[in-house]
Parts: C-alpha cells; structure tokens; sequence
C-alpha cells in the first residue's frame, strides 16, 4: 500500500462501506465488523456506532486508537465471518485469513488484503448514542487491487455493491474541497 493525502481519507467512507476496525488491548489484535459509519465532515473524522456489546470496545476505549479498513466485495465472507464470531475466543486474523500490518501511528494493525486503511485516534465518545468519533491520522490505498467495489449492509443480512462510478465533478467544483 502506498500513503495518499490524509485530506482525501474522506472520500474512502463517503459511500458508506461496511468496515472492518481493527484495536489492539495491549497483548492482541482484533477485529470487528462495522456497518454503521459516517463521514463528519471534509476534514479525515468520521463516526461509527459501536459499544460494549462488542468485545473490541474494551480495547477501542482504553488505547483510544484503532484502524478502519476498507474491505472489497470479494472479502464477503470475511467480513460477515469476522461480524459473527468473538475476539474473546477467536484470532479472527488467522482464521479468517487476514494479514496484519504494522501501522505507522497507531499500535492497531491495518489489514493488508483491504483496499484503504485509515489509521485513526479517539477524539470523543458519545456514550448516550454509542458513537465514537475518529480522527484520521493516516491513510493508505492499494492502487494495485483488481476488485475495488465496496459493501453497504442492508441490515437484514443482504449487501449491496458498488457499480458503475458516476462523474459530475465539474458541476460539484464550487463544492469540493481544494485538493480533491
């Protein structure tokens, strides 16, 4: 993966992808799976829904760090795998095949077979709400992945996948941020 600019992370969750958030509590890496993202604004900070029902929350609290990364239509199956299993009892980067890499901010790992990882820092915790608010602090995209269409979850067990990409960044210029 190559670094990309940090004020363009932005446009990696734009869309709304399902995401696999990567913690570690000290001794071990974990996975969860997330479907509800957002992105809060042009600048790299973003929110997910996420609590204690989740064993990586534990962890997401305590280091006040963790990675999103972005995985694409032909991981499915890992990513619905790693949503229905526990960190409490379960490697999930081994049994679901999913490699580690060592992050350059963050002691959480990004995962090497997703498309963009954003390296991020836990700037607040809405806890009435369980959303947790991430700052950007890294981010990365591998331009040599074939398979680029990313996942949104229904929520009823069904996904939708990217299509075609649409072109009207001349008529949304006066919108757009400089550099993107």
């Amino acid at each position: 993966m190559e670094s990309m600019q940090l004020n363009q992370a932005f446009t990696l969750m734009e869309p709304g992808p399902v995401v696999l958030v990567t913690t570690r509590d000290g001794k071990k890496d974990n996975i969860m799976t997330i479907s509800w993202t957002m992105v809060v604004d042009f600048t790299p900070v973003f929110a997910m829904t996420t609590g204690p029902w989740n064993y990586s929350y534990t962890a997401l609290r305590k280091s006040r760090e963790c990675v999103i990364a972005i995985p694409t239509v032909d991981l499915i199956d890992q990513v619905v795998g790693v949503g229905t299993c526990s960190g409490a009892d379960t490697d999930k980067f081994e049994k679901f095949m999913l490699t580690p890499v060592k992050g350059k901010h963050v002691k959480a790992p990004l995962i090497k077979e997703c498309l963009a990882n954003i390296e991020c820092k836990v700037i607040d915790v809405v806890e009435k709400h369980n959303i947790v608010i991430l700052q950007g602090i890294g981010a990365y995209v591998d331009h040599s992945r074939k398979e680029k269409r990313t996942l949104h979850a229904i929520g009823d067990g069904t996904f939708v996948v990217d299509g075609r990409k649409l072109n009207r960044r001349k008529m949304m210029q006066s919108k757009l941020p400089d550099g993107v």
